[in-house]
């Protein structure tokens, strides 16, 4: 054995060596921990509040809704969804404006109705978490619209009692060029500008519409997930 192997041996014996390697490692390990945590708690703390709960809701304004509405600007929806990183649960939301339809209203009930979301616009707070949704995710290159369809009426009749109505109507979403039935609950306020606010939120099971949760090992989405929806409509 050369002097210089059995020094290189002596050294990596020596009892303060390895207790300075296993503290580098446990600091390092404390660092991920611990910067996973803050991390995930900003990131929790700065996702939008869900549209069904905002508390910016409209004032109400009695009265009827009867007519032809179509989906203004101002409008959005998206999705919430939450990730586990590192263990930690991670509060994921992505949003969009490009949104349309239209929603007629007879005898206080809603009769008919179609939204489209141009899901190749949907943005999160990561550019590569926008881009896996794109191009892997929904392949928006040949499905760009989640859409949805009403398939039964809902009474809107508390409109013009209260200017607010609830009610949960049966539907058609699309996503991914994939369809499953569906039912909505739809918060309905009457505003005194004389526009429709529409919000709510519905839970999906992403891979019922083909959309496959990435699970990276350190990162991964949850199987469930919601769309949002907050709606401004107009007249005519």
């Amino acid at each position: 054995m050369s002097p210089s192997t059995s020094s290189s041996r002596s050294y990596l014996t020596r009892p303060i060596t390895w207790i300075v390697v296993v503290a580098v490692i446990l600091v390092l390990i404390a660092g991920v921990v611990i910067g996973t945590r803050i991390y995930a708690s900003s990131q929790n703390d700065a996702a939008p509040e869900a549209f069904a709960s905002s508390t910016a809701l409209p004032d109400a304004e009695p009265g009827s809704a009867d007519g032809s509405w179509t989906v203004a600007d101002g409008s959005e929806a998206g999705y919430r969804v939450d990730e586990v990183l590192n263990g930690e649960d991670v509060t994921v939301v992505g949003r969009t404006g490009d949104v349309t339809g239209t929603v007629e209203i007879t005898d206080s009930a809603l009769t008919e109705g179609q939204v489209l979301v141009d899901l190749s616009t949907v943005t999160t707070d990561s550019d590569q978490r926008d881009q896996y949704f794109r191009s892997q995710a929904v392949n928006t290159s040949i499905h760009a619209d989640a859409t949805f369809t009403l398939d039964g009426p809902g009474d809107l009749g508390d409109l013009a009692e209260s200017g607010s109505a609830t009610v949960t109507v049966p539907g058609s979403l699309e996503i991914n060029g994939t369809t499953q039935q569906v039912e909505v609950e739809l918060h309905v306020t009457r505003t005194p500008e004389g526009t429709l606010a529409v919000s709510g939120a519905t839970d999906l099971t992403w891979s019922d519409y083909g959309v496959e949760a990435p699970d990276l090992g350190f990162v991964s989405v949850q199987e469930t997930g919601q769309i949002e929806y907050s709606l401004i409509l107009t007249e005519g």
